[in-house]
């Protein structure tokens, strides 16, 4: 199947197509603009600017990351991915840590895909997309804390922020232990680019 969509890093030039996404959805997740994963940094404090200035201020600062798909010039998903220190905040924190003696160098934290673009396969591109931009960074180990389903159950999109089990074993990644109710960690090494 040929695509038409190309994936580009989240950047100051591509900041204005990741805030139409955004704001096309109010924000996404309750308006998060996905930020509940980022903390302060050395020169942004969270709790002084609102959710999409914040987002802006560390995009600048080169402490946000994300694969943005492209469809034309509109941006339709995007997967966000960082440092442990870009991205602290993740859900079942103490019991991830407390079988984690070493922290891998990158994290996935969650996915956004436009309504009108959903269960087209856009999230894994997003996926794809990120653990390139990861492979041109150097590479290392990745993990990331997708979402079991249970079988035969419906499940809201708005529980699924970081994709499923599934999609992330069908890109390589393998399944460690479970997490909180439904989460699980798993965890791929890439290769720099060029290996």
């Amino acid at each position: 199947m040929t695509t038409a969509h190309v994936v580009r890093p989240l950047t100051v030039e591509t900041f204005p197509a990741w805030l139409a996404l955004a704001q096309k959805h109010n924000g996404v997740w309750g308006g998060c603009y996905c930020t509940y994963f980022h903390d302060d940094t050395d020169l942004t404090t969270k709790s002084e600017y609102d959710r999409p200035t914040f987002k802006e201020r560390l995009v600048a600062e080169g402490v946000a990351h994300a694969a943005l798909v492209f469809d034309g010039d509109d941006a339709i998903a995007w997967c966000q991915f960082g440092s442990p220190g870009e991205l602290p905040n993740i859900y079942h924190r103490k019991q991830y840590d407390a079988g984690e003696p070493v922290l891998p160098p990158w994290r996935i934290t969650c996915f956004f895909v436009d309504r009108d673009h959903r269960r087209s396969g856009v999230a894994r591109e997003a996926l794809d997309g990120a653990l390139q931009l990861i492979a041109e960074a150097g590479g290392g180990e990745v993990v990331s804390f997708p979402n079991e389903l249970v079988p035969g159950k419906k499940t809201s999109s708005s529980f699924l922020h970081n994709g499923t089990r599934a999609m992330f074993e069908k890109a390589g990644f393998t399944f460690e232990r479970h997490i909180g109710k439904s989460k699980t960690v798993m965890r791929r090494t890439v290769s720099p680019a060029g290996d």
